[in-house]
């Protein structure tokens, strides 16, 4: 139970920072490339932003979260990574819908609907990778 808690500890910092990077990618196309395309530009930055996000997050899982990825090269192969980025495209899929549901319906600003939403796509990527790909 100890390993698990700290591997989440360490997946907490990585995906804090994957978000970082999420966010600041998303803020960049949104603000300076796709800004004059409304909200059809602020889903394509949010995909733009998510997928930055989740190459640096797989890097750093790699290297830095799950124990027996370092130790029996779990999830460092073609496979790995194509089932990484399938879950991660389910969270994309979750991340979209919250995006639509705060902006659209609930008329909240893109950025706080993105931290929240993020908070919910992390417990789905840090438990589905952990099950299916870092065992």
């Amino acid at each position: 139970m100890n390993t698990i808690i700290k591997e989440f500890g360490r997946y907490i910092i990585v995906g804090g920072s994957a978000f970082l990077v999420d966010i600041l990618l998303l803020y960049i196309f949104k603000t300076y490339v796709f800004d004059t395309m409304g909200h059809t530009g602020l889903y394509i930055s949010t995909a733009l932003g998510f997928t930055g996000g989740l190459v640096f997050n797989y890097i750093l899982s790699i290297i830095f979260v799950f124990e027996n990825a370092k130790k029996y090269n779990n999830g460092k192969s073609i496979n790995g990574f194509t089932l990484f980025t399938i879950i991660g495209l389910i969270g994309l899929s979750l991340t979209e819908l919250g995006m639509y549901s705060g902006v659209e319906l609930l008329d909240a600003n893109y950025l706080i609907v993105k931290a929240f939403v993020a908070g919910i796509v992390l417990l789905w990527n840090y438990g589905a990778r952990k099950v299916l790909i870092f065992k």
